[in-house]
């Protein structure tokens, strides 16, 4: 087995947290009603960063293919649905979340609509349940009555595992029975291998480093959904309708950037992400690149699929947290300004609108 430093180990807690939408935080920005305007002209969209991670909008300013915006940094964070709550009060201009915890957010009146899908999972890049060998555990209903560690409640995993237990034929009483519990990623195999709770939630790192120590089974991944995309970057209402050139430009650099790495080969994508960490000096492991395996988005560019909302509104209604009928997912989103849904470019096509193969 390899070992990991503790200053790795702790880089890597950090950055499984950041992919699974954890519990830490740290302040915003100031909030403004109106976009500061750069010294060139240029739209400066305010947003919280994640530690050892290039998110697309990082990466399609990196590859120049933004013209009316830049980007600024006013904090960090590992937390999706702190992301988007920021966007919705204004402490930034935009924010990525879940798609659940977007929906959650949307049906309690604030004002954000998503723009570009962001994550999903897919045969490389995806979050799994695991139990230990030898645990009687094999089917949804075993699970009745046991304890599942996952990184945040309120989030992907939760939501996950709760339409999983009910398309598996559960009960809402019987799934109500099974214990979801807080446990951080950094601390989830430990407990799961010293009986602290029956099935552990797993992705990328900790998922990678568990599976190499062994002993562990599968019991299901959020994969069981196919190719799905789960979360979104979303903007807020107003500072869509004020400064619809900016949004069109940031849209589109952030879709082309999807697309970049959906054609392009993943050590040439890993390179580009370590020497992104690299350059912008805030004390990060470029090396934790090495992680990444897909962009994991279906579609081509991040286009939005109603689907990837109609699920998750589903939910919310089955559970008594929303009014039928109150919310459709063309309320949440929009593909206006995405360049592989409004036919600028071909779904076929690369960031530049040349044809490809077939995407990676």
């Amino acid at each position: 087995m390899k070992h990991t430093t503790p200053g790795r180990l702790r880089a890597i807690a950090v950055l499984a947290l950041t992919l699974s939408f954890g519990l830490a935080t740290t302040a915003c920005g100031s909030s403004s009603d109106e976009a500061t305007l750069t010294a060139d002209g240029k739209t400066e969209l305010r947003y919280l960063a994640s530690p050892s991670t290039v998110v697309f909008p990082e990466l399609a300013a990196d590859l120049g293919y933004f013209s009316e915006v830049t980007l600024k940094s006013v904090g960090e964070t590992t937390s999706g649905p702190q992301s988007i709550q920021a966007t919705a009060t204004g402490d930034s201009d935009f924010g990525g979340a879940f798609n659940g915890a977007i929906v959650k957010l949307k049906s309690a009146g604030s004002p954000i609509t998503a723009v570009v899908d962001y994550y999903g999972a897919d045969s490389k890049t995806y979050n799994g349940f695991y139990v230990v060998d030898g645990s009687p555990i094999r089917s949804a209903r075993d699970l009745i009555g046991k304890k599942v560690g996952i990184n945040t409640l309120g989030a992907h995993s939760e939501f996950v595992i709760r339409e999983w237990l009910a398309r598996e034929g559960l009960s809402k009483d019987e799934i109500a029975s099974v214990q979801l519990l807080v446990v951080p990623p950094i601390n989830t195999e430990t407990a799961l291998r010293q009986g602290q709770i029956d099935v552990g939630a797993f992705n990328n790192i900790f998922r990678d480093k568990a599976l190499e120590t062994g002993g562990l089974r599968e019991l299901f991944t959020d994969a069981v959904f196919g190719d799905f995309s789960y979360g979104s970057l979303v903007l807020r209402d107003d500072f869509i309708a004020k400064n619809p050139e900016a949004v069109k430009d940031f849209v589109q650099g952030t879709a082309r950037a999807v697309r970049w790495t959906q054609v392009t080969p993943r050590d040439e994508v890993v390179a580009r992400f370590k020497d992104i960490i690299g350059k912008r000096g805030r004390g990060e492991d470029p090396a934790l690149a090495d992680y990444w395996q897909s962009s994991s988005i279906p579609t081509a560019g991040g286009v939005i699929k109603p689907e990837e909302f109609q699920l998750w509104i589903d939910w919310l209604v089955r559970n008594g947290e929303l009014e039928k009928g109150k919310l459709t997912p063309e309320d949440v989103f929009t593909n206006d300004d995405n360049p592989y849904a409004n036919g600028t470019y071909p779904p076929e096509s690369g960031p530049d609108g040349a044809p490809v193969e077939a995407a990676s």
